[in-house]
């Protein structure tokens, strides 16, 4: 019998979902230690021997040297026989390993499904890739129901997750609901909002409802497509009418525009069907279009790159107001969900004349940051002991995940620009630092220097450590990185890839020295920024 839980995500969702199966239900089965150069195609017959395979994901390997997938079939049956006969096979030379999936959620999904495998299209929604839809904030109540029965029935009838962002943005008039699942099932439980909503809205005689779904800014295009043609045909194909956005309702930070579909319950569930299968395309080509770029930048997601791809740096870019609803990219994978995930330290030193503007009319700019990134920002206050000359910079000190230094530094480099804080055409250079083991520090300059001087002339940006065979005084070393934002992103990442590389961490491995800091209750900067974690 299935069970279902309630859960609270941050004190701001409120998320229901399935309990995965048990081993001896699910249809899923993990197959490992597969060589690097295998393909679908090359196990596919032997997948096939124990019957249909639905899917088939490609996971993280632990050994960089192997492949693991995840394979669902159409019963439990089959997954079981799969087991049963495929576990020890050989496949060029290598011994499969072959077990059951046993599937443990986070509260915002699984994580590690990466893109699909060899050959075989990816037919899942991943968890990284939802479909977020708003709803009128009067509709919120209706929806989850009584304790949370209705969402409960929705979940327990689609087997997709549903979260209700309902206590973003108190006093709004709408709330965005994300709903994690392969595509028929969200597309099945969107539909069933859509009658809850129906319902609600013939009790209070509000009329017809309408369908919004939030995309990403950068997905757009592909779904209005040349000259209006791919808007217009799902239009004809589902007898909806489609209306998009304007890109002048965007902001830094929120760059999700709202498609709105209008016609009867069928008809938007048809179109909402086709609408993320064209956005799921979209953003898996997107994803394989920066696969060079994510080489510069190791350890880090290109979801983290795809966030701000449209802030600034060639494109435009307003700073203004509030985000209104938590945005596909700034959530999954940042420092809001931070169980397990390594936190990084990472210290950047602003002109003294440019803090105003980092933090905001009365801190609203430097919480948006933090909002955005999952980072935690902090500017230390002025020290008015320090000579005149040192007193010109402040450091700001950032921590999180791989994926909310970059978006949060982003942010911060790109206010710097916005602002004027730069010469003539030339980007905005800023001093970042970073703590490496002492120990490592050797190795990262390398025989007679070769290592950082290859890291500077690779990554653009001017790297500063201490003379090599000098006695390190501390446990852990400042590397200081100067130059652009994307030269030192590539070298916090490749320094920090260099450490790990060397120094493979046991699990609970301790967080790095940080540079005495001010008291808690100092670090509030001026212009009434609390502290935002």
């Amino acid at each position: 019998m299935e069970k279902f839980q309630e859960q609270r995500d941050d004190d701001n969702d409120q998320v229901f979902e399935v309990e995965e199966p048990e081993p001896s239900q699910t249809t899923k089965i993990i197959v490992s230690n597969l060589g690097p150069q295998i393909k679908f195609e090359d196990i596919e017959h032997l997948l096939a021997q124990h019957g249909s395979v639905i899917h088939c994901d490609k996971l993280t390997s632990k050994d960089p040297t192997t492949q693991v997938v995840q394979i669902t079939y159409e019963t439990t049956e089959q997954a079981q026989q799969a087991v049963a006969h495929l576990n020890g096979i050989e496949v060029e030379g290598k011994a499969l390993k072959v077990e059951l999936a046993v599937e443990k959620r986070s509260r915002r999904g699984p994580r590690g499904a990466g893109a699909p495998f060899g050959g075989l299209s990816g037919q899942g929604r991943q968890a990284d890739f939802p479909l977020r839809i708003l709803v009128q904030s009067d509709m919120v109540g209706a929806i989850i129901g009584r304790q949370g029965s209705t969402i409960r029935q929705i979940t327990q009838q689609t087997r997709a997750r549903v979260d209700v962002h309902r206590k973003d943005n108190v006093g709004s008039l709408e709330k965005a609901i994300t709903i994690y699942g392969n595509p028929e099932n969200c597309t099945n439980a969107c539909k069933k909002i859509l009658e809850v909503m129906q319902q609600e809205a013939n009790n209070t005689n509000k009329g017809e409802i309408s369908l919004k779904i939030l995309a990403h800014n950068n997905l757009i295009g592909r779904i209005i497509g040349k000259g209006g043609n791919t808007i217009k045909r799902i239009m004809q194909e589902t007898e909806t009418k489609i209306t998009v956005s304007s890109i002048n309702d965007i902001n830094s930070f929120n760059l999700e525009r709202i498609i709105t579909v209008k016609g009867s319950i069928e008809n938007m569930s048809k179109a909402e069907a086709q609408i993320s299968s064209k956005l799921r395309q979209s953003y898996e080509n997107d994803l394989q279009a920066m696969a060079p770029q994510t080489m510069m930048f190791p350890g880090l997601h290109p979801m983290a790159m795809m966030a701000t791809a449209g802030i600034g740096y060639g494109s435009r870019s307003i700073y203004a107001g509030q985000a209104p609803y938590p945005g596909m990219y700034s959530t999954a994978g940042s420092g809001q969900s931070q169980g397990g995930e390594v936190q990084e330290s990472t210290y950047l030193y602003i002109p003294n004349n440019a803090v105003g503007a980092i933090i905001g009319t009365k801190g609203s700019h430097i919480r948006n940051i933090i909002r955005f990134s999952g980072a935690s920002v902090k500017i230390a206050p002025l020290d008015e002991t320090k000579p005149q000359e040192a007193a010109n910079e402040r450091r700001v000190t950032v921590v999180g995940t791989p994926e909310a230094q970059w978006k949060a530094q982003y942010l911060i480099f790109e206010k710097m620009r916005e602002e004027g804080f730069v010469a003539g055409a030339d980007d905005v250079r800023l001093t970042v630092e970073i703590l490496v083991p002492s120990a490592q520090v050797g190795r990262i300059i390398g025989k007679g220097g070769q290592n950082v001087r290859e890291l500077q002339r690779v990554t653009g940006s001017v790297i500063k450590l201490p003379e090599q065979g000098a006695t390190p005084q501390e446990d852990e070393t400042t590397v200081h990185i100067i130059g652009p934002f994307f030269s030192v992103q590539s070298a916090q990442r490749r320094i920090r890839a260099m450490v790990l590389q060397s120094t493979a961490p046991p699990a609970g491995r301790r967080q790095g020295r940080q540079p005495k800091e001010p008291s808690q209750s100092q670090q509030q900067p001026e212009g009434g920024a609390p502290d935002q974690q």
